[in-house]
């Protein structure tokens, strides 16, 4: 017997064809069998114009420019004009040779990460140009998410409930779509690489090779930006450095809460060349340098400071003036005043975070040491604020309850010279009290500058509601927005208006036993104060009682209300310690 071929079946055998099985099949319908007998149908309009060559082919260069634009975008304001683009960037050339040398699923998951870190640089270097025009310093990664909260209730109080939740989903959209386009470009130029290794290593050649000498001949199309660019990779690593930084920052600045003089001084030791008196620290928003010496600002604000200088002398009043300089700049003004109060430095949200949960020794507590009775008047303030104990008030008056009935002023919830006239019923005003020491930020001044108060007779303030008239007549932000010229023309007359709150104050309600320090807090945005601008602010001593000046006459201030050009410029920070110096017992002015 032969073997059988196992590839045949057995003469004697059947073998079921598929026409003959006996397998039981699903119903078909007589849709089905003439979906099936039918050829394919072609494909739709909007298929075909989707998948046509052109179509395709405009998709990828749309992918290109998007990659490109996002690679050299810059994250300064004044830079985003059509020659800043001019430029080559050399991370293209890397990034194509990187997607040659990968098989195709790593490169996707490169090209994934790589698209949503190019969106994110993109997202920063956008938040960094709102920074530089805000508050003149970049974007901090790890330390100002929590101002967002701050730009948006100023947005709500400025502009309304309606536009804060405009703008906040705007740029929550915003944010997205960056992050979704160039992931999804990285995406594509990436397939497209994949498929075409040599042609695209030509082109990683090509970019270099333009890149080189376009940086060996420093070759500008815009003065001060090269052509030959290596800003995002240079980027990226100046925010990681950013980043590390704070967080080093953050462990050192513990270190210097700890470290403080007076921390022991029994309150007997402190504040004596004081005894007596009522001390008031107000900060003027946003007084500047530039209000005192800008070309377009100074006159308005120089007579006022140069009258209210002659009416105070005639009242008896004498007043030293100097600079600080500012930890910050156009906004955040509650750094300043923490840094002014504490001695330390205060210039990001983290330090003000870890000073406020500390014990360290604040030129409030210190006045409370010394039996003085501490107020706070805060204006500006529309919630509670826990902060207070930490300086050691012992009362707290804001916009809740002053009892104001009039209009909003934009930002400002009450005009300057309301707050002053009702701080002088109750609390400066009142008979048998103890010497007070007061922290009263000014908010006229505040942005958007408009509308601005105008002065009253004092006695014709009342409970606020003659203000509902001012405020119809008066320029509103849409009337003054469109001009940097008429920006800066009204924030001037808001400094002219808060200043001349406070000098006409002193005039009428000032005493003997009064001393009065106000400062600015920041210089305004760079709308007004312009480019390269410095962080000075104005600082002025009041007083009736010769002794109380004499007692900071080596500090070599200016007499009046104006600080001369080159008057001694301290960092705000030191503020605290020679004020204490200035006023302990000793009496050291140094």
């Amino acid at each position: 017997m032969q073997p059988t071929d196992l590839a045949d079946p057995p003469a004697d055998e059947t073998v079921d064809t598929p026409a003959e099985t006996t397998e039981e099949k699903p119903d078909e319908t007589p849709e089905d069998e003439v979906a099936a007998a039918s050829p394919p149908k072609e494909p739709g309009r909007v298929r075909r114009f989707v998948s046509h060559p052109r179509f395709q082919l405009g998709l990828t260069i749309l992918a290109g420019v998007i990659v490109f634009a996002a690679l050299v975008y810059p994250n300064v304001l004044k830079r985003l004009t059509l020659g800043g683009f001019a430029r080559i960037p050399i991370e293209a050339a890397v990034a194509i040779a990187v997607f040659i040398l990968l098989p195709r699923r790593p490169r996707k998951v490169v090209a994934i990460i790589a698209g949503m870190g190019l969106g994110w640089l993109l997202v920063e270097k956008s938040l960094d140009m709102g920074w530089f025009e805000t508050l003149n310093r970049p974007f901090d990664p790890v330390l100002d998410w929590i101002l967002f909260d701050d730009t948006y209730g100023f947005i709500r109080e400025s502009y309304g409930q309606a536009s804060a939740y405009a703008v906040a989903a705007g740029a929550v959209l915003l944010a997205v779509a960056a992050l979704a386009l160039t992931t999804w470009a990285v995406l594509r130029l990436s397939s497209l690489i994949g498929r075409h290794r040599r042609v695209s290593a030509y082109t990683a050649g090509g970019i270099t090779a333009l890149w080189l000498v376009a940086l060996l001949t420093g070759i500008q199309v815009v003065p001060k930006i090269p052509v030959a660019a290596r800003s995002s990779a240079t980027y990226a690593y100046d925010r990681a450095r950013q980043a590390k930084a704070g967080i080093g920052n953050n462990i050192n600045f513990k270190k210097e809460i700890k470290n403080d003089p007076f921390a022991d001084t029994p309150g007997d030791q402190l504040l004596t060349g004081l005894a007596g008196k009522d001390v008031i620290f107000s900060f003027v928003e946003s007084y500047g340098r530039n209000a005192v010496e800008a070309p377009e600002l100074a006159p308005g604000v120089d007579a006022v400071l140069d009258k209210g200088t002659t009416s105070l002398t005639q009242a008896g009043f004498a007043a030293r003036s100097g600079w600080l300089t500012s930890p910050t700049f156009g906004g955040n003004s509650w750094l300043a005043h923490s840094t002014l109060l504490s001695g330390l430095w205060i210039n990001n949200q983290s330090r003000y975070r870890n000073l406020t949960a500390s014990d360290r020794l604040t030129l409030t507590s210190a006045f409370k040491r010394a039996q003085w009775d501490t107020v706070s008047v805060m204006p500006g303030a529309t919630r509670a604020w826990p902060e207070g104990k930490f300086y050691g008030y012992n009362r707290v008056w804001d916009s809740r309850n002053l009892g104001y009935q009039g209009p909003k002023f934009s930002w400002a919830p009450m005009p300057d010279q309301y707050t002053l006239k009702k701080f002088n019923e109750v609390e400066y005003g009142k008979a048998g009290r103890q010497p007070l020491m007061v922290e009263m930020p000014l908010v006229s001044s505040h942005t958007p500058w408009a509308p601005i108060p105008s002065m009253l007779d004092w006695d014709a303030v009342g409970d606020g509601s003659v203000y509902n008239d001012i405020v119809k007549d008066a320029p509103k932000k849409s009337d003054i927005w469109g001009s940097t010229s008429k920006v800066r023309a009204e924030y001037g007359k808001s400094i002219q208006y808060t200043l001349t709150s406070l000098i006409e104050w002193v005039q009428k309600y000032g005493d003997d036993n009064l001393v009065l320090v106000y400062l600015g807090d920041h210089q305004p945005s760079k709308v007004v104060s312009g480019e390269n601008a410095s962080h000075d602010v104005p600082i002025t001593v009041i007083a009736k009682d010769p002794a109380v000046l004499d007692k900071i006459k080596s500090w070599g201030w200016t007499d009046g209300l104006k600080p001369a050009t080159d008057a001694p410029v301290w960092p705000m920070s030191d503020f605290r310690d020679k004020f204490l110096n200035a006023y302990g017992p000793n009496g050291t002015n140094h």
